[in-house]
């Protein structure tokens, strides 16, 4: 009997599986050939031999490797591979977890497609999300794969180019991210080593607890106007030793009147303070007994101001402990002493800018610096339309923040540098305002300063002034 529908089973062909069975094993020793003739190229190989400018980028991503994009997540990331042609190798993006096992198997399905397409070298271009990027950064070089990055703003410019559409998620991205490796549209990562690595963790720490620390000062401000609004008459500086030493033990006025005026010096005397504070004492008492702070709810106010005013000290402590250890580490790097010679640039500005900027080497000129910090010109412009110059605020804006700092201090302490401001701001041909002074005087700060970590000269003031073009400066050099 024929029963319609009954497919017979197909036997499985001996020779077609020892075939198949023949190819694995062929991949198989592919996968490790590949695997043992990886190399890893970093920024140190690469951009301190000179210039790496787009034309080695593009020379470096050759025919023999297979092209990675990666977007980056904080728990899944995504992949695509194409070859040197734009075209794509991986059937569908492919998804791993940010562990050892996730990037484990990631190494495996990118050998996998090296070995098959005839690839020897894998370059993985990611986009820096955040902190996410830096564990699979360190690991895939380690395991010599190439990493290099692109800049977020491209990917996010460039995603209507591959479907001509505005829809961006995360199994696109990596295809786009590796277009954009593929045309040279990439930079090499910099994550720092030993102790440029200490320096930047020194600094990002140092800042965190600066920020904790003003927001621990504005609520004790606000607590002071709801039970002691006359605080600041009677204190003055409210994050001052004095007052935090009071407001520890007697933060409403009821305390401070119960403890008179010589209470509040036996406080300060235990505190080993020494100072013109004394002298307050009175006056304190005096605001304290004609104060109309609240009277209601003032149990948890009193607590309140205590463990505020407690905080704002331990916080002193932990930042003048993290100051001097980045201070100390600062003065390891050569050359590092000779800046503290200008007249403004202390140790504090000085530790910001270096930890921020990192290893002196992998820049050519200070032009890269300045395109790192944000403080690169950029104007737009065509035909008869002249668009106005103004900063890039593209880069690392701490590095930025501490070079505007440092401009500020020296034209407030040094003469030269008060002389350059003043000519800036008032010579006759191009005169600037006084914050683009100051900018042109950042961008003049990181000269001297690269130019002394670089050479390892002493800083000269004269040298400074030299470089200013004034009329009687020609008529000197003409008469000369």
């Amino acid at each position: 009997m024929n029963v319609k529908g009954k497919k017979e089973k197909k036997q499985v062909n001996p020779q077609n599986f020892a075939a198949n069975l023949l190819s694995h094993d062929e991949i198989n020793k592919k996968i490790k050939i590949v695997e043992k003739e990886l190399k890893a190229s970093t920024w140190r190989e690469l951009e301190t031999k000179g210039k790496f400018a787009k034309n080695d980028k593009i020379s470096f991503i050759s025919d023999e490797m297979l092209i990675v994009g990666c977007d980056i997540g904080s728990e899944i990331h995504y992949i695509r591979a194409i070859d040197l042609r734009g075209r794509e190798l991986s059937k569908a993006a492919f998804e791993f977890n940010n562990s050892e096992d996730g990037f484990e198997s990631a190494k495996a399905w990118m050998l996998n497609l090296a070995a098959t397409n005839g690839k020897n070298q894998i370059v993985l271009g990611l986009e820096p999300t955040g902190h996410y990027w830096f564990a699979l950064a360190a690991w895939m070089v380690s395991k010599g794969i190439s990493v290099v990055q692109v800049n977020p703003y491209a990917v996010k410019q460039s995603k209507e180019i591959e479907d001509n559409s505005q829809h961006k998620d995360d199994r696109k991205d990596p295809k786009i991210i590796a277009n954009l490796v593929k045309d040279g549209n990439y930079g090499m990562p910099y994550l720092p080593t030993k102790i440029y690595a200490d320096m930047r963790r020194l600094s990002m720490f140092r800042d965190q607890l600066v920020e904790d620390r003003i927001r621990n000062i504005n609520r004790l401000h606000r607590e002071m106007k709801i039970y002691f609004p006359e605080y600041m008459d009677a204190f003055g500086k409210i994050e001052g030793a004095f007052t935090l030493a009071v407001l520890k033990v007697a933060p409403i006025p009821s305390d401070i009147i119960a403890l008179g005026a010589d209470g509040l010096r036996n406080i300060w005397h235990k505190a080993k303070l020494r100072g013109r504070g004394y002298s307050r004492a009175s006056d304190i008492i005096s605001y304290a007994k004609i104060s109309i702070g609240l009277t209601d709810g003032v149990n948890a106010g009193r607590e309140s101001v205590k463990w505020f005013a407690m905080q704002i000290v331990k916080l002193n402590e932990q930042l003048a402990e993290i100051e001097e250890t980045l201070h100390r580490r600062c003065m390891e790097i050569p050359h590092a002493e000779n800046i503290l010679e200008i007249n403004g640039i202390g140790e504090n500005i000085l530790a910001g800018i270096l930890s921020e900027m990192g290893d002196i080497s992998r820049f050519d000129d200070t032009k890269e610096i300045q395109k790192l910090s944000g403080l690169g010109l950029v104007a737009c412009s065509s035909g008869k339309h002249k668009g106005q110059t103004k900063i890039s605020h593209r880069g690392r804006k701490r590095l930025r923040y501490w070079l505007f700092q440092a401009a500020k201090s020296a034209v407030s302490h040094a003469d030269e540098f008060k002389q350059l401001h003043a000519y800036y701001t008032t010579r006759a041909d191009n005169p600037l305002k006084k914050m683009q002074s100051l900018i042109a005087i950042a961008c003049k700060l990181l000269r001297v300063i690269y130019t002394i970590l670089k050479k390892g000269t002493k800083y000269d003031p004269q040298k400074l002034l030299q470089d200013i073009k004034r009329p009687d400066n020609l008529e000197i050099q003409a008469a000369a």
